[in-house]
């Protein structure tokens, strides 16, 4: 495993990750990871994958999705695991090390901008490209990495009404709390900016890539381990996280309502195993089939 030097320009959503999110995503991160690791868990056994591939890895976060594909792909591959926040990167390099993983390297940087050159046969993504500042840029600028015919998936969250475990939450707490302002400080578009199968289809289409196709994935996760720590995630993390943190005093004064609403609402989740709830995602998959397109930088 080796550890590349940072290379990105720094825009306001970089920096939101960085300074806001990465954080509260590490303190949470024993929730989170459970989670979205369910999905790919049900995505990694269909992904055509071969021993002795070069993978790109895009928006890998704490990087356990890039140690199973290096794992994959066997001491003749390599993989790339590409993220804007060192952040997470850290723990990635920290258990990939633990691991004995040493065809993985990490990078700091922007895929949107990155100058990656084709040379990767399968492009992989799980929850990242819906936070891109352009997806257009971020899109075509994935296919760039891919050699001719390469393979690209990502999973990305279908529709607010299958997510109830990001969204319930919210739709409480805006019984009490303003909604969130335009103009406040934020991560990029968002969880769902690519929902709809038929937006996707035509971005995926105009940014290159050919034999499109989506696949319903479906996963109960876990979003606390009792009550009491569902509460506290949902406060801290997603849709209604960013109500809380952009209503301020208003909601430290609310505080005890709040909880008390969200637990009345949440309660009937609960099961032996934790607070359990219903989440959906796409796997997407596309080919690189086209001529290159130019670099948008």
């Amino acid at each position: 495993m080796s550890i590349a030097q940072a290379t990105q320009t720094v825009t306001p959503y970089i920096d939101f990750w960085n300074a806001v999110l990465v954080p509260k995503f590490n303190a949470w991160r024993h929730i989170l990871a459970g989670g979205l690791h369910l999905h790919s868990a049900i995505v990694f056994p269909s992904l055509p994958i071969r021993t002795g591939d070069s993978v790109l890895d895009v928006a890998c976060g704490w990087g356990d999705t890039a140690i199973e594909l290096a794992r994959r792909v066997g001491p003749a591959g390599s993989v790339l695991g590409l993220d804007c926040c060192n952040g997470f990167l850290d723990a990635g390099r920290a258990d990939a090390k633990d691991a004995g993983i040493t065809n993985l390297r990490f990078l700091e940087a922007d895929v949107q901008t990155y100058p990656f050159e084709p040379v990767h046969d399968f492009c992989f993504s799980r929850f990242g490209t819906q936070f891109f500042e352009d997806p257009m840029a971020g899109l075509s600028n994935m296919r760039l990495a891919l050699k001719p015919g390469g393979l690209m998936t990502m999973i990305v969250w279908r529709e607010r009404a299958d997510n109830p475990w990001l969204t319930l939450s919210k739709e409480v707490l805006l019984r009490y709390l303003p909604p969130v302002r335009e103009d406040a400080a934020t991560c990029g578009p968002g969880p769902f900016s690519m929902t709809n199968p038929e937006a996707v289809t035509r971005q995926l289409m105009i940014a290159g890539y050919s034999d499109i196709r989506f696949e319903r994935i479906d996963a109960e996760v876990r979003v606390g381990r009792d009550l009491d720590e569902a509460v506290a995630f949902q406060l801290a993390i997603g849709p209604a996280g960013e109500v809380y943190r952009e209503a301020g005093p208003e909601a430290a004064r609310l505080f005890d309502t709040l909880v008390a609403a969200l637990k009345d609402e949440l309660k009937q989740f609960v099961r032996s195993e934790g607070v359990m709830m219903k989440s959906s995602s796409w796997m997407v998959t596309a080919q690189n089939s086209a001529p290159p397109p130019a670099p948008i930088r």
